[in-house]
């Protein structure tokens, strides 16, 4: 077993990636070069620190990272993630992600609310050990669609107050899809608590294969030994379970969450790249000066590394 612990995702993922980079079995499924630990576990202690924000070496797309939780907490599978992360339309089979987590947590079989369930389990037994949601499905996951879930499921447990939650993942690539996952799962796992009415205990990362890309090897061997400055956590994001969902349409939509800044800054990070993706680059970046908490910088750097990205693309093509 390959065992990490850190108290932000982003000591997480020095560490993670580091040691996939360095110690690293190579294999090749699908015929791509990869470096793999086996069995690896990975504990957040203060899973809010749930934002990687490490520039130069790894920059994310934390207006996606935002869209993403949203899409999979309102149980959707609608295409509208795209406009976020266009590269996830060559998973998708008819225009759909058929692995989607939203559908499978939300509406099990076409109606089973797992989450609403797991909040139940914990009222009516705090120490029960049945507070679980399955995705990944075998009867459908067999079928042959493009995009199986790589997330098999997520546990909570209720001791002493606090809320732990583990998620057992099959397989996870540390470098692009670690840090969303990450992020995602932790959001959950905070969301849960209140509902519970616990307080937020540690987070748990089970993986099968803890893989890096060749590609992706050079930088994460120059990644730094550790992280430099302070941990910053995100806002907090707990909220009545009574309007959750109306309170997720909001977010997507643009529209004003009043009396939850935390939500309030994921949905204007969504809107200013929404902004940005339509062209309106100055607005974009307006709009991201508002964002309150990390999101803020990690915008603002996600969008120097676009205009970074275009600049180069034209020299290149000036001097052809």
């Amino acid at each position: 077993m390959f065992s990490f612990e850190g108290d932000s995702a982003t000591a997480l993922f020095i560490q993670a990636a580091r040691r996939a980079a360095e110690d690293g079995q190579s294999v090749s499924p699908r015929g791509m070069p990869t470096r793999e630990l086996l069995d690896a576990h990975l504990v957040l202690t203060r899973p809010r620190a749930r934002l990687l924000h490490l520039p130069p070496v790894r920059i994310l797309n934390p207006a996606f990272a935002a869209a993403e939780t949203v899409w999979h907490l309102s149980g959707s599978d609608d295409p509208w993630i795209f406009d976020y992360n266009g590269r996830l339309r060559q998973y998708a089979d008819d225009g759909v992600l058929r692995g989607a987590y939203g559908p499978r947590m939300r509406r099990w079989g076409g109606g089973l609310d797992q989450l609403a369930r797991v909040v139940e389990i914990l009222g009516d037994d705090p120490d029960s050990r049945r507070a679980v949601i399955q995705l990944y499905d075998p009867a459908r996951d067999a079928a042959g669609h493009r995009d199986v879930p790589c997330t098999l499921g997520f546990r909570f447990h209720l001791r002493g107050g606090r809320l732990h939650m583990a998620t057992t993942m099959r397989s996870q690539d540390v470098w692009v899809g670690l840090p969303y996952d990450l992020f995602f799962a932790t959001v959950l796992h905070e969301l849960v608590a209140g509902w519970v009415g616990a307080e937020l205990g540690v987070y748990h990362h089970h993986v099968d294969s803890l893989h890096l890309y060749e590609r992706d090897a050079a930088a994460a061997e120059s990644l730094p030994t550790a992280v430099g400055g302070p941990v910053v956590e995100m806002p907090e994001l707990t909220v009545p379970w009574d309007g959750f969902d109306r309170l997720l349409g909001q977010v997507r939509h643009g529209e004003s969450v009043p009396g939850h800044p935390g939500w309030a800054a994921m949905g204007a990070a969504m809107r200013s790249y929404r902004l940005w993706k339509s062209g309106e680059l100055e607005r974009a970046e307006h709009v991201a000066q508002q964002v309150s908490g990390p999101l803020r910088p990690a915008l603002l750097t996600w969008y120097a590394h676009l205009r970074a990205g275009r600049a180069r693309a034209a020299a290149t093509g000036a001097g052809r």
